[in-house]
């Protein structure tokens, strides 16, 4: 059984794939170096990452198949579920001989694996670039916590930066200890450790307590209907939302 043991990368993953594609080893499984768990009868082949073999099977991607094909790709890395390498493999395999019709065939299971969750990853970054609420901390900077099931800070970062191009702002993904910091028309994903200390400013915890004493006061108490709000509004996504 061959594993192919990559640093976690994406561009990491996709030179695994280049070399699972011209290799005559092909690998029972591709996995971050991280997540490896020794076996006794496991044989192993570490793959270092280069950023000319990755870059080639992007523009592969892009130019035979389609940048649909490549999104889904990207998408199914980013929500991180456990051995989906080899399926997006396959997935390419697949879509290589098929080109872009691969996107309208439900038949296979790894194709529709790679599809579904794919939808899910775009479903949810849809829904929070509408419910990321930001607080101004001291230094006038704006700052928003969230928790998100997939890694959502590269593919949510882009429309930020384009609608906050004056500001200075962190979002901050708590689950994964992961943020993304943006000034001066650029960002970059650090990790959670690096940032500063928390403190609202006096502004911002004013509005606040502002802003929740408006929202009890309209709330109709009679016709509170928990069950129907969580249908609109699922408890993950009401955690750093000020009113809750």
């Amino acid at each position: 059984m061959l594993y192919y043991l990559y640093d976690g990368s994406f561009s990491g993953l996709l030179t695994s794939i280049y070399e699972a594609f011209y290799n005559e080893q092909k690998p029972d499984y591709i996995v971050g170096k991280s997540k490896y768990k020794k076996s006794l009868f496991a044989e192993t082949t570490k793959i270092k990452t280069d950023e000319n073999k990755a870059d080639k099977v992007v523009k592969a991607i892009k130019n035979k198949i389609s940048k649909k094909i490549y999104k889904n790709i990207y998408y199914v890395y980013l929500s991180e579920r456990k051995n989906i390498e080899l399926d997006i493999y396959y997935y390419l395999k697949i879509a290589f001989k098929k080109g872009k019709e691969i996107d309208k065939d439900w038949s296979d299971n790894r194709v529709r694996r790679i599809k579904k969750i794919s939808k899910k990853v775009g479903r949810e970054r849809h829904k929070y670039l509408g419910l990321l609420r930001f607080r101004e901390l001291e230094e006038n900077i704006l700052y928003a916590p969230f928790e998100p099931d997939n890694f959502l800070l590269p593919i949510i970062s882009n429309h930020f930066a384009s609608r906050m191009k004056n500001k200075r702002w962190v979002i901050h993904d708590k689950k994964r200890d992961m943020a993304v910091i943006y000034e001066e028309n650029e960002w970059m994903i650090i990790d959670g450790s690096e940032l500063p200390k928390i403190n609202y400013s006096e502004d911002e915890i004013y509005y606040q307590k502002l802003w929740k004493n408006f929202f009890d006061n309209i709330t109709i108490k009679n016709r509170i209907n928990l069950e129907l709000q969580q249908n609109y509004m699922p408890k993950k996504y009401q955690k750093y939302l000020i009113e809750k």
